[in-house]
């Protein structure tokens, strides 16, 4: 029978890498990625050649759930693997483990653990983690107001990601809500320019908005 591979990838350093996940994308007959060419500089950089690769995205775009469902029927073994981190944790995923439990309740599926952003955050934030909330990626608009009252009024450590565009509403909503608490943010993490920056909300909005050139990259956010 075929297997599913839900496979962890590097969040920016490439030695990052385990010696397992290695081994099953040079095995599956295909490698699904979010991005073909992030894909392909992590295989080639281990010499991980002539692989059939397809982009799963879970929007319109992209291999539908039937294509992926049809080749593990025929017995094709399939890994899932995202930009950066683990496929399922703010990243394409679910969707696809979901529809394949439901259509081939039978199917092997199995997770080849690899890096999070957000372990990663918070092994060296120095916070509260033996309880905490993760919200992904917070939403635009709808409702955005009422998770920042609910981080305020949160006796848990609260983390969220955030983008570059995104981050100074962030911030400037945390100093609104929580000016108080705890804020830490990490970014770009394994990285060269790898930051971890604590202070309050009103403090990290000032040093963002004179440092500019810090506001690139993914953003873990922690609240506590």
């Amino acid at each position: 029978m075929a297997t599913l591979y839900i496979v962890g990838t590097p969040i920016g350093n490439l030695e990052d890498v385990t010696l397992r996940a290695l081994r099953i994308l040079k095995e599956v007959d295909v490698i699904l990625c979010e991005d073909t060419r992030v894909t392909l500089k992590l295989l080639s950089r281990y010499e991980i050649v002539g692989k059939q690769l397809a982009t799963y995205n879970e929007q319109d775009s992209g291999m539908t759930t039937e294509k992926i469902v049809g080749w593990l029927e025929e017995g094709k073994n399939v890994a899932l693997v995202s930009d950066a981190g683990t496929p399922g944790i703010s990243d394409p995923g679910t969707m696809l483990v979901q529809k394949v439990r439901e259509v081939l309740p039978e199917m092997k599926i199995e997770s080849v653990p690899g890096p999070s952003a957000l372990t990663a955050a918070l092994s060296i934030a120095g916070v509260p983690v033996h309880d905490f909330v993760f919200l992904g990626f917070l939403p635009h608009k709808k409702g955005r107001e009422t998770l920042f009252k609910e981080i305020a009024e949160s006796e848990r450590t609260m983390i969220f990601y955030e983008s570059p565009h995104r981050i100074l509403k962030a911030l400037e909503s945390l100093q609104k809500f929580a000016p108080t608490k705890k804020v830490t943010i990490a970014r770009e993490l394994t990285k060269i320019y790898e930051q971890i920056i604590p202070g309050t909300a009103e403090e990290l909005l000032k040093y963002f908005e004179t440092n500019s050139d810090k506001v690139r990259g993914e953003f873990v956010v922690i609240i506590s």
